[in-house]
């Protein structure tokens, strides 16, 4: 972790608190308006956002049109923090006018085998309101963190994430207590979209690109037995509220290197159906195989 100055962390939390209460205490029409405003602003303070979408769009869904994509993913960010924002108001007897789930029964179907019940989430549609929903709706789970940079907001975060009840586990030690946990029967959400090193991942086919991605889920899955599912919160403009949908499970081989495949071949079909809804702004494919040119060279 960055070394970081206390007035920074003190400022940027100061910040974290207005923007957090200014969505928390109006009402959700009002609270939407200013989301809209504030990831507007995200987009012009921050260029790069932007120009590292575009430049994963590019080569990732080149006849997509990156623009429109690149909007609809601001507004996902907005939709998401006002949500969170609003968790202290949500509530199992008003959780449906937030989000419904769907395949419910690949879950319930997972849990009767025994063996606990491994989520492969990313950060596609409103992966905190997935986590925050899934304890209202069945039990709390576990959720694989890291700690953000400034601890000031990291632990007004994570207050936020626990008011479900959810248990946090820190991505640095997880592997013992996330075994614990599977061996009770419990579930685990662990996000699986992140850019991973060569020492802890495997290349994989992303879009057709080669992409690192980690092989600890995998190799969690086949260690524990675990049942694999795909699992994400998709907003649907008809509805107006989000679709936590579970898929079937994942077969699990016990090769991590296949089996992270096949992993990440599911979660590019659900953002091929969802484009807008995934956070194209981070750099995925930053890892690159040897002697490959980084792809984000050229960006600011």
């Amino acid at each position: 972790m960055r070394r970081r100055s206390a007035l920074r962390n003190r400022f940027e939390y100061c910040l974290a608190i207005g923007v957090l209460k200014s969505h928390e205490w109006t009402p959700l029409p009002l609270a939407h308006m200013l989301a809209r405003a504030y990831t507007r602003l995200l987009d012009l303070a921050i260029p790069r956002l932007r120009q590292v979408a575009c430049r994963n769009l590019t080569l990732a869904l080149p006849e997509a049109s990156p623009a429109e994509i690149i909007d609809g993913v601001f507004r996902s960010i907005a939709r998401l923090l006002v949500a969170f924002a609003k968790f202290p108001a949500i509530r199992k007897d008003n959780l449906a006018r937030w989000i419904r789930c769907e395949g419910s029964e690949h879950f319930e179907s997972a849990l009767r085998e025994g063996r606990g019940v491994l989520f492969a989430t990313a950060h596609l549609g409103n992966w905190e309101l997935s986590a925050y929903a899934h304890a209202l709706l069945a039990s709390p789970m576990n959720v694989i963190v890291r700690p953000l940079d400034n601890l000031l907001i990291d632990a007004l975060v994570e207050r936020r994430r626990a008011l479900s009840g959810n248990r946090l586990v820190l991505k640095k030690d997880f592997a013992r207590i996330i075994l614990k946990a599977l061996a009770a029967n419990e579930a685990v959400g662990i996000l699986i979209d992140q850019n991973a090193t060569p020492e802890t991942g495997v290349f994989v086919d992303f879009f057709g690109i080669p992409a690192c991605a980690s092989t600890g889920f995998a190799k969690l899955a086949a260690h524990s037995g675990a049942a694999v599912i795909p699992g994400f919160a998709l907003w649907s403009e008809d509805e107006g509220r989000y679709i936590l949908r579970f898929y079937p499970p994942v077969a699990i081989t016990g090769d991590a290197a296949r089996d992270t495949q096949a992993l990440q071949a599911k979660l590019e079909e659900v953002i091929r159906a969802h484009p807008d809804q995934w956070l194209w702004i981070h750099r995925r494919w930053k890892t690159r195989p040897p002697g490959e040119a980084s792809l984000y060279e050229n960006l600011l």
